[in-house]
């Protein structure tokens, strides 16, 4: 295909580039297509150690870019990572037997000892890592079960606590040590590591305290905090609750809590593990969990709500109520116990460039009567345990890192994570810990270990063929269990069964594939311009134009157009959209003297047959 330039093919390739860990999703989505579920799970799985995990709570921005999504909606690429991850992922038992086939044997072991602080998504990833690199690696748990904010903070109807278990276990099994109860700060420091004889620490110790409003009335008795009703459900504590509970926030974290309070109060105490929540979670959790009546209150309008269109609508059928645009002025009580909420309305949440700068209406105010009030406006960091002699530097509730390193101001350590970034999505951490272990290893090995190579597949016309009317298939949405069943700890969202699994796999466009024009007179394949190629195009995508007509062409069309006497230049210019086009192939067919062809690129490992 001429000079092979990477840049541009990742440009085609959208929800790679926009996943943190660059899963290539349209690998794996199309072998699901094809029913080749192990060799997907490969794919999925090797540049993601917690892929059972994100198969049911990853914030999925490879969605969000979808070229699917330009024709009708995006491709549902997280729920299609839960399908091959529940035939071939932890949950299985199969694990293991693939991973011998994606690293092979681990190699050889380096004396260098590295300790590992916080076993969140960003710690188990670091730890992952090196442990596959060939360093002794310790993790540091503060709460007696590993997992952080994924076992701590997303409820177990979400993500059930016997699949985060099977992944710590998993990463353990590669030779890791994890120790639980042991907080940084108040059971050893981070000179005591040292003094140990590790070598090079990371910190993904999470933001873990919520934020605070400051308004009158919220030291009252029934005012709770997001993160810290989230905790304590999910260890297993009771939290008194009225039944008209009021979850203030328009987040995630919010319809966790609310949701969560939802669920019923006395069925959390019969579980130690059970789950904690954030935003919508906690709303969703306070109805599972014996709340009445629940409301989310948000300086939002229902479009401006940052929290995910289907968490929203999954709370609404729960029976959990939306006040938008509306701010606290103050929580009022009686004999020191909440009695209501005054709210301003709100005019505006965001100024015109865009920034977040709510303003409110004078003399609006207005009295919602609640007995329990959770805040679950955001988290930020907790970073008591850091010492004057440790040397690292925190501003704004984030330990202050190199973005490119992730090193901290202290010699030997890193840090990522919500600790250094601010509340993310897990696969943001996730890959903040896989740079973290790169980084450490090549502080030890001197050298950064070279990319994957990727390979460039021509001649793809041959054999490249789609089922007809690929593009007609309607998005297959994930089943959910019927609302009547969702009590306690049931998960809400269930697997795709096989039909739709593959039926949306199959409505992957290719974006890793393209239509290549290249004319070759000494191979006979100097394009005649028969026009084959625009007749057939489904979209409407490509267009044959004299040069004249086209106005400011690129300089290489210049150099290969022919000057006449009179200064005139003659001859086509071929034009393609490459965001339109859907990667069908249909033009490569056509071709009489091949002159189109169709090329694909790929990692090495990771070619489809």
């Amino acid at each position: 295909m001429g000079e092979f330039n990477a840049e541009w093919l990742e440009r085609n390739f959208p929800c790679k580039q926009a996943c943190p860990v660059h899963t290539e999703a349209g690998k794996y989505v199309t072998l699901v297509g094809e029913g080749r579920y192990r060799e997907a799970y490969a794919v999925a799985r090797r540049p993601n150690p917690l892929a059972s995990i994100c198969g049911r709570i990853c914030g999925a921005p490879c969605e969000s870019v979808c070229r699917r999504g330009e024709l009708d909606a995006p491709i549902a690429i997280r729920a299609l990572k839960r399908f091959v991850t529940e035939r071939f992922g932890v949950e299985s038992m199969m694990d293991f037997s693939v991973l011998t086939e994606i690293y092979g044997e681990r190699r050889g072991r380096y004396s260098e000892r590295i300790a590992v602080i916080g076993s969140g998504p960003a710690g188990l990833a670091c730890a992952h890592d090196l442990a596959l690199m060939g360093y002794p690696v310790t993790i540091f748990a503060a709460s007696p079960v590993a997992g952080g904010m994924l076992r701590l903070g997303v409820p177990e109807y979400r993500l059930p606590r016997a699949l985060i278990q099977l992944e710590v276990n998993a990463i353990l099994s590669l030779g890791v040590e994890l120790k639980t109860n042991a907080r940084l700060g108040r059971d050893f420091t981070l000179a005591d590591l040292k003094e140990q004889g590790f070598t090079a620490i990371f910190l993904g110790v999470g933001a873990m305290r919520s934020r605070e409003l400051t308004i009158p009335g919220v030291e009252l008795y029934g005012v709770l905090r997001g993160i810290d009703y989230l905790l304590n459900i999910n260890l297993g504590y009771k939290v008194e609750m009225g039944q008209n509970v009021v979850v203030i926030g328009g987040g995630n974290v919010a319809l966790d809590v609310a949701r969560t309070a939802a669920r019923g109060g006395e069925q959390a105490n019969l579980q130690r593990n059970l789950s904690i929540v954030q935003a919508l979670d906690v709303a969703r959790s306070a109805i599972r969990f014996g709340a009445r009546k629940v409301t989310v209150c948000s300086l939002e309008s229902e479009s401006e709500m940052p929290a995910a269109r289907e968490e929203m609508e999954e709370a609404a059928r729960e029976g959990i109520r939306f006040i938008h645009r509306v701010g606290p002025k103050s929580l009022v009580g009686e004999k020191g116990t909440v009695t209501g909420i005054e709210f301003l309305e709100v005019s505006r949440v965001f100024d015109e460039t865009g920034r977040f700068s709510p303003q409110f209406i004078d003399g609006s105010e207005t009295l919602f009567p609640t007995d329990t009030v959770i805040i679950a406006i955001g988290q930020t960091g907790d970073f008591s345990f850091l010492q004057p002699q440790d040397g690292i530097e925190t501003r704004a509730g984030r330990i202050l890192i190199d973005p490119d390193t992730l090193a901290t101001t202290a010699s030997g350590v890193w840090a990522g994570g919500d600790a250094a970034f601010g509340p993310r999505i897990a696969i943001n951490a996730i890959a903040d810990g896989k740079r973290g272990a790169s980084s450490i290893d090549e502080h030890f090995r001197g050298v950064r270990r070279p990319e994957q190579d990727v390979a460039v597949e021509i001649d793809l016309h041959s054999r490249y063929a789609r089922d007809l009317d690929f593009e007609g298939i309607p998005r297959q949405k994930p089943p959910t269990r019927p609302i009547s069943r969702r009590i306690g700890i049931a998960e809400v969202e269930e697997c795709f069964g096989e039909r739709e699994a593959r039926l949306e796999g199959k409505r992957c466009l290719h974006c890793w594939t393209n239509t290549i024009f290249e004319e070759d007179p000494r191979a006979g394949t100097e394009c005649i311009l028969c026009g084959g190629c625009q007749d057939i195009c489904p979209e409407d995508c490509i267009e044959i134009l004299p040069v004249a007509l086209v106005t400011d062409p690129p300089p290489e069309v210049w150099e290969l157009a022919p000057i006449l006497e009179n200064g005139k230049r003659v001859g086509s210019i071929f034009i393609k959209d490459e965001e339109t086009c859907i990667r069908c192939g249909l033009c490569a067919r056509r071709c009489p003297v091949g002159t189109i062809t169709m090329q694909s690129f790929h990692t090495k490992e990771d070619a489809i047959a």
